[in-house]
């Protein structure tokens, strides 16, 4: 078996995949590589006896590159980086991603941004950058304690129930929207100990249709879901009005799942409470965006599923398909093409 990896490797991740695949060839980079949605180039002419690709992107004509190809695995959480390529997309090539591996570190990062919201944390930030001094009385009457507060889920998948483990723990109610309601299981990778895999959390579960019911109940929304066209624009300005008045929306999914000029009249028209956007549109934010402008917005530049360890994390996995697909077992995080995830 030979294994094309399109990005460098330490030794320790190295050492992952060959005590999965002993026997394989591993070629890789050599040096450090930062991700990139490019395939390398020097990498191109490895792919004609390949059986194994694990990149970050593939190169356009993956299956005419490497006829010999059994899996793609791809090392982001997402698939964009496999989607520009038509031909690769539209083969029957196990495809596969690292989905799992920013399940802790961004729902951390979600209950964040919830918690400096409530206790308003952005105002104190924009008043000691003026150097103005707050009063303790203006907290003492607006200040509210997330303890049996109601936060909905958007995506229900391993950032969603990790999100959940957290919230629960900080004495909040949870309900859960996923494409499939009634599946309450969850069958992908997940860190040991995080999570939510049997689905044991949510008091009550919706599907896409039933949005403006959950939004209705919730003063906190989270947004994990991936962007598809089912999911674009999922919250827009019918959302927004269904919500509780002051509520609270989060998105670490994609820009696109928000209608962001919709978000920007709710948050004016004073129908939301805030928001915590790690993703928006476009990528960096235009500078004459109002969103820069307000106190209520805690806006930060895509990075909340950026931590130490991240490859080591997405090795592990990419290890263990190695072993499934040795041993004909079914693989972890296998993309549904038709989906998008």
């Amino acid at each position: 078996m030979k294994i094309v990896i399109g990005m460098a490797l330490t030794p320790f991740q190295r050492a992952l995949l060959e005590q999965a695949a002993p026997e394989a060839q591993i070629v890789a980079l050599s040096g450090q590589a930062r991700p990139t949605l490019r395939f390398p180039e020097q990498l191109i002419s490895e792919l004609a006896d390949c059986d194994v690709l694990g990149c970050y992107a593939v190169p356009a004509n993956l299956p005419i590159l490497a006829p010999r190809l059994r899996l793609i695995q791809m090392m982001f959480a997402g698939i964009d980086g496999a989607a520009n390529d038509p031909a690769t997309m539209a083969s029957s090539i196990p495809l596969t991603n690292v989905s799992g591996v920013h399940g802790a570190v961004i729902a951390e990062y979600i209950v964040m941004s919830i918690l400096a919201y409530a206790h308003q944390l952005q105002r104190c930030l924009r008043a000691q950058v003026r150097k103005q001094w707050i009063g303790v009385h203006e907290f003492a009457t607006s200040v509210e304690p997330v303890r049996g507060k109601t936060l909905a889920i958007l995506g229900y998948g391993s950032i969603g129930r990790q999100t959940a483990r957290l919230a629960q723990g900080l004495g909040m109610e949870v309900l859960a929207l996923k494409r499939d309601p009634e599946e309450h299981r969850d069958f992908g990778w997940s860190l040991p100990g995080c999570g939510d895999p049997m689905g044991e959390i949510p008091r009550a579960w919706f599907g896409p249709e039933q949005r403006a019911e959950i939004l209705a109940q919730s003063d906190f929304v989270a947004l994990t879901l991936p962007l598809t066209p089912a999911t674009h624009h999922f919250l827009g300005a019918r959302e927004f009005a269904a919500m509780k008045p002051g509520a609270y929306v989060v998105n670490v999914g994609r820009g696109p799942v928000i209608d962001q000029v919709a978000l920007i009249e709710a948050l004016r028209g004073g129908r939301l409470g805030g928001a915590g956007l790690d993703v928006m549109v476009p990528e960096p934010l235009n500078p004459d965006s109002p969103l820069w402008e307000m106190e209520q917005v805690l806006l930060t530049p895509h990075m909340s599923g950026a931590r130490k360890g991240y490859i080591d994390d997405a090795c592990r996995i990419f290890a263990d398909n190695l072993r499934r697909l040795q041993s004909g077992q079914p693989l972890v995080n296998l993309v549904d093409r038709a989906l998008g995830y």
